[in-house]
Formats: structure tokens, C-alpha cells, sequence
């Protein structure tokens, strides 16, 4: 071999030798930053996840998953046709053919896909753990809802809240219990039963309140109730606001100015309820440290799909699905199964007063656009 190729062979190889340092301090770089990557969304993944330890909810008919089961009322849908597009085709106590709209939500934070409902037997403490609702079917803010058609009221709901407390720190211990409570999403559904079962249906309140009174009346309500959440540890609160109730199949049935139209002197009170409870969730937020309280609109979200049904693939806004979509719901419903619709995803509801599992998809789905990342 000659000199000047032996030379050139050396100078390859020198060059060959720093290259490959080069390129494999390189790639060394790479896969410790492809670790670091991987090592850091994890973290940031268990942090999220972190961020919402259960989902906490008190409410009405439209978050109870089948308290109303476990108590002598008649105001239940444990019977067919409720349940029917829900796991199995059972009748859980949902008021609806599927699931409930804080079911999605639920699923949506990683949490379980069904709420367990508290007076469930069958409900263990580490499922609690994740997720309960203390939800009656038919009970309002005003106690008074509730003894019409002998539910939970809220004040109750809350004391089994503050038991559910007491019974996790028992299972977990007081420093983990302490913090599930605290890193909770509590969610209040309710106040729809106080007007068309109490205030438009009984004698007592309407002589004691004019209706806009007794707007102030059930905020006032409202607000002492996450008043107590809070002081039992709770911080993370979603204060839903009325949905447009006079749409509802019954109230258009019900409306004997103009029959079968949606009752505008109902949603005018949803409305000044709604913007009053605006009000006190600003007056939350100040008042108490540490705490993190958002509006949940409904109003809005279920008056566009009431004007444009079609855009969110809905036929029927003014009927529900069961018996004559009328006036049937609860056992009502039950007594009228054959005449129960097919495609029940064309249906805004699935009774005359409560939402398709389809319509609580799309309000999940606009929530936790809107609101339900405050939490996370």
C-alpha cells in the first residue's frame, strides 16, 4: 500500500472515529430527551388526572342514577322502557333510555362511566370513592318539593354527603379521604321540580312569594347549600342553571294559552333564576378561600337545539319518546311501554319531562367545552 493511500486510509479513519463520537453523543441526546419527554407527560398526565379525584353530585331527577330505588316513592324509573339503550337494556333509576349527562362527564375526567347512586347497597366504598350521586328524583332546592312526592331534599343529600365523608375516612384514612374531598368536582342540578311541581302546582308558596320572590327564595337556597358543601370540605364547584322548562313536553301540554307551544312565562323565570345564580357564583368565588365555583349553562345550549333541532340531528323537540310524549313519565311511562317510540335518537326527550341519553351527550359535550376545564 502506499504512503499517500495509507494516509488517506488514516485520515478516514480519524474522521470516521469523531463522526461516529459525534453521532452517537448524538443520539444519546435524542433518546435522553425522548425519556425526558416520556417521564414528563407522564407526570403531567398523573397530575391531570390528579386534578379531579371523584365526581361528586346533588340534584333532581336528571343526575339521580337510582337513590329513588332505595325509597318509598313513587317518583322512579327502575321499569321498562327506562334503561333501554343503557348497558344490558337494564332499568338502573336513570330517567332516561341510556345515560345521564354527569355519567359523560364522568367517563370524560377518567373517572367511571356510571355514577353509582349512594343508598345503592351493592355500591362499595372504593367505587365511592371515585364517584357518587346523592340525587333524589323529583326533589327541588325548596324541602317542600321534595315531601310532595316523598324524595330526598337537599338538606338530606347533604347530610349523606357529610356521612360519605365520615365513611371514607374510615376506608382510607383521614390525610387520603381529606384529599379525594378536597380534589372533587361537585356538581348542583336542580331547582326545575320547584316550579312545575311545587310553585305552579301547590297552594302554599305562591301566597308567600311572588314568582320573582321565590327566584331570590331558591337562590338564596342554592347558595347555602355550597355553603355547607364547602364547609365539609368541598372547593370545586359546577352550579348548573335551569334549562329552558317551558319547553319541556309537559310544560307545552300544561299551557292553555297557546297548547303545544313552549310556555314563555316558565322560561322567563328560568332565565332571572338563572342570572341571579350568576351572580352568586361570583359571590362564591370572593367570599370563600380556596374555592373554584363555575356557571354550567344549560339554558342556552338546549334553547338553540329546541330552534334548530335538525343541526344536532333531532326531529321531535315537542314530544317525548314514551306513550304519547304528552304527559307520561315515571310510572306513567311504564304504563305506556308499547307505545314507546323506535329511533329514539331523533327524540329531545325521552319522557315528557326528561332528557333522551342522545340530548345528554351533546349537553356533556358543550359542557366540558365550555366549562369543564376549569377543573383540570
Amino acid at each position: 500500500m502506499t504512503r499517500a493511500r495509507v494516509s488517506l486510509n488514516l485520515r478516514f479513519a480519524s474522521h470516521y472515529r469523531a463522526t461516529s463520537n459525534t453521532s452517537s453523543q448524538s443520539s444519546l441526546c435524542f433518546w435522553l430527551l425522548l425519556l425526558l419527554l416520556h417521564f414528563s407527560r407522564s407526570a403531567s398526565s398523573r397530575a391531570t388526572a390528579a386534578k379531579v379525584s371523584a365526581f361528586i353530585v346533588f340534584g333532581d331527577s336528571t343526575v339521580d342514577t337510582g337513590n329513588n330505588n332505595f325509597i318509598p316513592t313513587i317518583a322512579r324509573a327502575n321499569f321498562p322502557p327506562y334503561g333501554r339503550d343503557f348497558n344490558g337494556g337494564v332499568a338502573t333509576g336513570r330517567f332516561s333510555n341510556g345515560r345521564l349527562v354527569t355519567d359523560f362527564i364522568s367517563q370524560a375526567f377518567g373517572l367511571p362511566s356510571t355514577l353509582p347512586a349512594y343508598l345503592d347497597p351493592s355500591s362499595t366504598i372504593d367505587q365511592l370513592a371515585k364517584g357518587v350521586t346523592f340525587a333524589s328524583g323529583a326533589t327541588g332546592l325548596d324541602d317542600l318539593t321534595a315531601k310532595f312526592t316523598s324524595v330526598i331534599p337537599l338538606s338530606q343529600q347533604l347530610e349523606y354527603f357529610e356521612e360519605y365523608k365520615a365513611r371514607l375516612e374510615a376506608a382510607k384514612g383521614e390525610s387520603v379521604a381529606k384529599e379525594i374531598i378536597a380534589e372533587a368536582v361537585y356538581i348542583f342540578s336542580i331547582g326545575t321540580n320547584d316550579f312545575i311541581l311545587n310553585y305552579f302546582t301547590l297552594p302554599v308558596r305562591p301566597v308567600q312569594y311572588t314568582p320573582a320572590e321565590y327566584v331570590s327564595y331558591l337562590v338564596s337556597l342554592a347558595e347555602a347549600a355550597a355553603r355547607d358543601a364547602y364547609h365539609l370540605g368541598a372547593r370545586k364547584f359546577g352550579l348548573s342553571g335551569l334549562p329552558p322548562f317551558g319547553c319541556l313536553p309537559l310544560s307545552r301540554t300544561r299551557n292553555h294559552r297557546e297548547p303545544g307551544e313552549c310556555n314563555e312565562e316558565y322560561n322567563q323565570l328560568a332565565m332571572r333564576f338563572n342570572a341571579e345564580l350568576q351572580d352568586t357564583v361570583t359571590k362564591l368565588n370572593g367570599d370563600l378561600a380556596g374555592v373554584l365555583v363555575v356557571y354550567i349553562d344549560i339554558y342556552s345550549v338546549l334553547s338553540d337545539i329546541v330552534a334548530n333541532p335538525s343541526d344536532y340531528g333531532f326531529e321531535n323537540v315537542a314530544q317525548g319518546c314514551c306513550g304519547t310524549g304528552l304527559i307520561e313519565t315515571a310510572v306513567l311511562c311504564g304504563l305506556d311501554e308499547p307505545l314507546t317510540c323506535q329511533d329514539v335518537d331523533k327524540y329531545v326527550f325521552f319522557d315528557s319531562a326528561h332528557p333522551s341519553e342522545q340530548l345528554y351527550r351533546i349537553l356533556a359535550d358543550k359542557i366540558l367545552k365550555s366549562t369543564a376545564g376549569a377543573f383540570l
